[in-house]
């Protein structure tokens, strides 16, 4: 491994997290943000909704204070007896919720000085009595101010009463003026004028001190419900009031929150995936460097041995010191085979330069496979007898003609026969057959009986440059594309090459064509004729 091959890795293993850290930590900065936005926008829509309440509580209690100063107004105790006289005519339009007022002496007997109704009736006394020996005990008429307008908000007797009072002082004597304001009055007829929204932009619920529904329709609990009570008046009952465009902005939010967090996880998995595949990439091309490395040195050493050969045995010849016939005859033949097999070297190197750049270009017409598969074999026969090993073939009669690109099938078959004598020289012997499938197939079978090829070999076998832990373990030397160079002519014929192999037993090579009929030209257009 070079220096700048280690530097590369080491590069790749460091900018690797520190991108995928990287891109956690924008994805936390922006969830983070969006929360942020989010808590605002909640914060300003709480707040909103905080005013608006106050504003609704204020607003009625000011309209039940302003009938409180009406009352102030006509209720003179200097002038007793002219209460009913000076309050009733206007009672119905400037104090529509006050039903009764008394003006009594707080102190000694507590006797009533004036008593005026709106609806004078038996009523009357029940109330006088409710007010002097209930109502009156809880008022607050010791505090100072003494004249201060003061109001009771409470049960008596299953009923919810309103009493705003205040006290007047005429020389020595103390009077106390009280009003009673009819709730159900208060309810029907004031809260809908008070907290009418015609843009139906709010929501509007009053419950009382045992939480049951008085005005308005439930809320769904929603963080944006903002509750609490009247201050002055009804402080016993809690206003509940809800923005309607909070409870849509409530969801748009989460909505928004869901997509970004889905975009940000999205994102995410994808950058880790393109940092996966980048590396996964560069990964793979470092191997596929390193074994075109051994391609070159292999396909090297390869060449050298026949052209050693050659070389040698040229010399011998030119030099006239081999005398005897046979000898010679004997020279001349090795010369001619390393000669073949040097130049099917070569072709495969050339074949399969014009693969990768894709102009692999094939001539189809209709041919023999028999014939093809016949003439490889004989090619290496000599060398396989050389080598102590035998070929045999054996052919299915009558099998039908295909198109086929004769040459390349030829050297395909060369390719496997070198293959098995190369790596199954112990088994002594390679069997090929061709045969018919079905009829709808040819078929070459080149079986073995070496060692076999491991199931996880036969997974990368035909890929270009690998070769087999066979092929390593016995230093066996090979360039490493004769399987993908018949692969990729197998596929040009529409066909398929497969290995069928068990640890031990040897193995067989089958290479499959289709049975096709037509012209060379009609061969050569299709698709699967060329590559790239």
């Amino acid at each position: 491994m070079t220096e700048r091959t280690r530097r590369e890795q080491l590069l790749t293993f460091l900018l690797t997290p520190a991108v995928v850290i990287a891109v956690l930590l924008l994805a936390v900065i922006t969830f983070r943000t969006t929360f942020q936005i989010e808590r605002q926008t909640k914060l300003s829509v709480i707040e909103a909704t905080v005013s608006l309440a106050n504003e609704k509580t204020d607003r009625l209690d000011k309209r039940i204070i302003e009938e409180d100063n009406v009352i102030m107004a006509e209720a003179d105790v200097t002038s007793i007896g002219s209460l009913a006289r000076r309050w009733l005519p206007t009672a119905a339009r400037e104090t529509p919720t006050v039903v009764r007022v008394l003006i009594l002496d707080p102190e000694g007997e507590h006797e009533v000085s004036e008593f005026a109704s709106r609806a004078p009736g038996p009523e009357d006394d029940v109330f006088r009595r409710l007010f002097i020996y209930r109502i009156l005990p809880n008022l607050e008429l010791t505090r100072p101010p003494i004249d201060e307008l003061r109001h009771l908000h409470k049960v008596f007797d299953g009923q919810s009463y309103l009493i705003s009072y205040w006290q007047r002082q005429v020389g020595e004597k103390k009077y106390l003026i009280a009003a009673w304001h009819e709730v159900p009055r208060i309810v029907h007829e004031l809260f809908p004028r008070v907290f009418a929204d015609p843009s139906f932009h709010t929501r509007v619920h009053v419950v009382d001190e045992e939480g049951r529904t008085v005005f308005g329709s439930p809320i769904r609990g929603t963080e944006y419900t903002v509750g609490r009570p009247f201050q002055t008046t009804l402080y016993s009952w809690n206003l509940q009031v809800a923005l309607t465009a909070a409870e849509e902005l409530n969801k748009s939010v989460e909505r928004r929150r869901l997509l970004e967090m889905i975009m940000g996880g999205v994102s995410f998995l994808v950058v880790v995936a393109g940092v996966v595949i980048v590396v996964v990439a560069a990964e793979r091309e470092r191997r596929l460097a390193a074994l075109k490395s051994d391609f070159v040195a292999n396909v090297s050493h390869e060449l050298k041995t026949p052209l050693s050969l050659v070389r040698m045995f040229s010399e011998l010849l030119a030099s006239d010191r081999v005398r005897d016939d046979s000898k010679r005859k004997e020279y001349l033949t090795i010369i001619m085979s390393e000669s073949e097999r040097l130049s099917g070297l070569i072709e495969n190197v050339l074949d399969f330069a014009r693969l990768e750049k894709g102009k692999a270009a094939y001539n189809f017409v209709d041919g023999s496979l028999t014939e093809i598969v016949a003439r490889a074999v004989e090619v290496y026969r000599f060398r396989a007898e050389r080598e102590g090993m035998e070929v045999t073939l054996r052919v299915q009669p009558e099998l039908p003609s295909t198109l086929v690109d004769e040459r390349a099938l030829e050297l395909a078959v060369i390719n496997l026969l070198d293959n098995a004598l190369k790596y199954a020289k112990e088994g002594k012997r390679v069997d090929v057959q061709v045969a018919s499938r079905t009829g709808r197939a040819l078929e070459v079978r080149v079986t073995d009986y070496g060692p076999g090829i491991p199931l996880d070999d036969q997974r990368r076998i035909f890929d270009r440059f690998v070769r087999g832990n066979n092929a390593r373990d016995k230093r066996v030397r090979g360039s490493g594309i004769g399987l993908a160079l018949v692969k990729h002519i197998a596929v040009s014929h529409r066909g398929q090459v497969w290995v069928e192999s068990e640890p031990g037993k040897g193995c067989t090579f089958v290479l499959s064509i289709p049975v096709r009929h037509g012209t060379s030209d009609a061969a050569a257009g299709g698709p699967s004729d060329r590559t790239g």
